[in-house]
């Protein structure tokens, strides 16, 4: 999906990859981050931010919650959205700051003091008793929490699993239950996704759901409700941070904009937000009929892969596609073509794709000095970024 683009914009990281994983630096079924290309984008989205008059949230998942990677975010983006409790505890060990909680999973009622205690911006409630649980918790800590609702998406609209919200129809008997609550105050709206991207032609495009934020906040404006946030996630990104200003959001949530990877930039590799990882993994053997196996690990299911670099050789080579509901122990590559070079087990394999590398078994290495030409490797973690070696002195990379 992300091959050309990273191969036209950061060749480099391929190199530096093939580099590690040439000299055992690295496993295969390893992502390879490019932490100097990850902190430039979130100053180029902090900028254009700052310009429009937008405030926004940074996610981690699908970086893998990375300590090394959140501090280098957060140089330039302070607070964040956290997807779930442990990423939350993960973003606050690194050092960041918490905006919004509780967006696509809501706090299970034990962690609730824990989290209200470091005070963070805005939590999001799904429906009343969550709203209930939030200002009881806000309470014993002696705080009035800012709640954000979640308004449940436009029919069609919603990604499987992430369900709930507050109906637009039952926003007026909710608002009354949450203003006579002692513990929190209704802070804004928000929805998910509010932004997609064009299947074909990868241009944002404003969803349903966005809409009815927008009259959703009239309402509580109209109710006296001041100040009210409309926190605006999905396919955040230099591309889309006009169309939320001009729509009313104050706040988006860039997450695949940090490693240049949204629909969007597999479809036009000119867009401002440089390529940040590939995935690196190697041949394991070949079937009779000629396609080599790759070790597998990290394939997400919606990843839309079209084809691996065979790095030794330069050779590409389609990958065949694979049922969601297997687990990914292999990947299949097409078998090369007559007089094409010859595929041995242990080459490495470089490839680029849309990921969430947190529901991945995949290692996460970190990688800095490439935007100055001295790649160095600066750890190495697991998907839900706990260190599994931190090199004991820098490592440089020979490419």
């Amino acid at each position: 999906m992300f091959l050309d683009t990273v191969l036209a914009r950061n060749p480099e990281l391929v190199d530096a990859a093939a580099a590690l994983h040439r000299e055992g630096a690295i496993p295969p079924d390893t992502y390879v981050i490019d932490r100097d290309a990850v902190e430039a984008n979130a100053a180029l989205l902090a900028a254009e931010a700052e310009r429009l008059g937008l405030t926004l949230w940074f996610v981690v998942k699908q970086l893998g919650r990375n300590p090394e990677l959140i501090r280098a975010v957060a140089r330039r983006l302070p607070k964040f959205a956290a997807i779930d409790a442990p990423e939350a505890r993960a973003l606050h060990a690194a050092g960041a700051r918490a905006g919004n909680l509780g967006h696509l999973v809501q706090i299970p009622r034990r962690a609730l003091p824990e989290l209200l205690a470091r005070r963070p911006e805005a939590v999001t409630v799904f429906d009343a008793a969550n709203a209930r649980a939030v200002s009881e918790a806000a309470r014993r800590l002696g705080l009035v929490q800012d709640v954000m609702l979640r308004l449940a998406g436009a029919p069609g609209s919603v990604h499987p699993g992430q369900e709930g919200g507050v109906p637009p129809a039952e926003l007026t008997a909710f608002a009354a239950e949450a203003e006579a609550l002692p513990g929190i105050r209704i802070a804004g709206v928000t929805g998910f996704p509010c932004v997609e991207c064009d299947p074909v032609t990868g241009v944002p495009r404003p969803t349903e759901t966005f809409a009815l934020l927008r009259e959703a906040r009239e309402v509580l404006a109209r109710r006296g409700h001041t100040g009210l946030k409309l926190s605006a996630p999905g396919a955040t990104s230099m591309a889309t941070l006009p169309l939320l200003a001009e729509l009313g959001a104050t706040h988006g949530e860039p997450g695949h904009a940090l490693t240049g990877t949204t629909p969007l930039h597999a479809r036009d590799p000119h867009q401002p937000e440089r390529p940040g990882y590939v995935y690196v993994t190697e041949v394991s053997h070949t079937l009779a009929d000629g396609r080599p196996a790759l070790h597998g690990g990290g394939f997400y299911a919606r990843a839309e892969i079209k084809d691996a670099l065979l790095h030794r050789t330069g050779l590409r080579l389609p990958v065949q596609d694979a049922p969601a509901e297997n687990i990914d122990y292999y990947r299949l590559l097409a078998a090369p073509a007559a007089g094409e070079d010859e595929v041995r087990a242990g080459d490495t394999a470089v490839l680029a794709f849309r990921t969430q590398i947190f529901v991945t078994r995949s290692n996460v290495a970190v990688v800095s000095g490439l935007s100055r030409g001295a790649p160095e490797l600066t750890g190495l973690y697991d998907p839900l970024g706990r260190p599994l070696r931190e090199p004991s002195a820098k490592e440089a990379v020979t490419p």
